[in-house]
């Protein structure tokens, strides 16, 4: 397992935008079809860190303030590791809630799962589709 992504959620997604690659030399890249605007910036090929604009006034999130780092990710790389982080949250008792990616090009479909370790505190995984045992 590796750490895939930081996001960022924001009411001013053109400063951070302009912050993260005039100034911290990140690129602007490809991004999926979400319905909430944002933009995906890379490092090295990868996109590192997300920006998602804040559509929910921070009154109305309960628990939740924008701005705000809203998510760390990690990576899993198999089929195998995916399995057995599911073994580990249905014997734990973990609540979770998935999510899909939709396919960006040659770029597949990815699955997500996310846990809120308490409020404010949101663990995302994800791992390519074909890793996902439906």
């Amino acid at each position: 397992m590796q750490l895939d992504h930081a996001t960022i959620v924001t009411a001013d997604l053109e400063t951070a935008r302009h912050f993260f690659v005039d100034i911290a030399g990140l690129t602007e890249g490809a991004r999926p079809p979400f319905s909430v605007d944002g933009y995906w910036l890379y490092a090295n090929g990868r996109p590192v860190l997300h920006l998602i604009d804040a559509t929910v006034p921070a009154s109305a999130a309960a628990g939740r303030v924008a701005p705000r780092i809203d998510h760390i990710a990690f990576r899993l790389e198999s089929a195998a590791q995916w399995q057995a982080l599911h073994e580990r949250l249905q014997a734990h008792g973990v609540n979770h809630q998935t999510a899909q990616v939709p396919q960006m090009g040659a770029q597949p479909a990815e699955q997500q799962v996310f846990v809120a370790l308490a409020p404010g505190v949101v663990i995302e995984f994800v791992t390519t589709l074909d890793h996902v045992q439906l």
